[in-house]
């Protein structure tokens, strides 16, 4: 699958200065299924902005989004809940876990979806996010940086074609988020997926075939 946004720009930001964005200013911008982009810009800059466009939830936009050449404008209910189900998966950045399920009830509600991982895949992957002592905690009284790896896991327990990383690693420490990002990157290579990863700052040190600017 490939995305296209030709001159489109959210109406909010239409108010601002955009001079020298990667991605407002620019006429056509085009993401390809495999790779990895890191998207960095100060809080409202409209990150958020961009991947709620791209996953549909958000209609308040100028311009043109194509997926595999077909405007998102013209898709059905039917349309956008095949795509999230099987080639788009978004880790939020209010992270919209359910507190009063455990950690691994979270994770379990997407997996029951479509079976796309094993119990034993769920727990190494648990192991390698610092979270396997906290699965049978309820999601509302971890940290927020235990959240948020609930929330990355989640993510990992769908099949897509690109994976939507909102100021993912925000609360957590760096020698995690690391490890996090390793963790999303080998499962986005082993889908031959793209990853479209936004961020304040703080990811000189995350590999990425583009880094934008917004």
């Amino acid at each position: 699958m490939t995305i296209r946004l030709d001159k489109m720009i959210p109406l909010p930001m239409l108010e601002q200065d955009t001079t020298g964005s990667g991605i407002w200013e620019i006429e056509s911008v085009r993401f390809e299924q495999g790779k990895t982009y890191i998207i960095e810009a100060a809080s409202g800059r409209g990150k958020t902005s961009l991947l709620s466009v791209i996953y549909g939830i958000r209609k308040d936009y100028r311009g043109k989004v194509y997926l595999d050449n077909n405007d998102i404008n013209d898709f059905t209910w039917r349309d956008w809940s095949l795509l999230r189900k099987e080639k788009l998966s978004f880790i939020f950045q209010g992270l919209e876990l359910f507190d009063n399920l455990t950690a691994l009830e979270n994770i379990q509600l997407k997996n029951s979806i479509s079976n796309h991982q094993s119990p034993q895949k769920i727990e190494e992957m648990a192991e390698r996010l610092g979270l396997a002592e906290f699965l049978h905690r309820k999601a509302g009284i971890l940290s927020f940086g235990q959240q948020q790896r609930v929330a990355i896991l989640r993510a990992l327990c769908q099949p897509f074609d690109y994976l939507l990383a909102d100021e993912c690693f925000s609360h957590i420490d760096r020698e995690n988020s690391l490890k996090a990002y390793k963790v999303i990157r080998e499962e986005c290579e082993s889908q031959k997926a793209g990853l479209i990863l936004t961020s304040l700052n703080g990811t000189d040190l995350l590999e990425a075939h583009v880094r934008m600017k917004l």
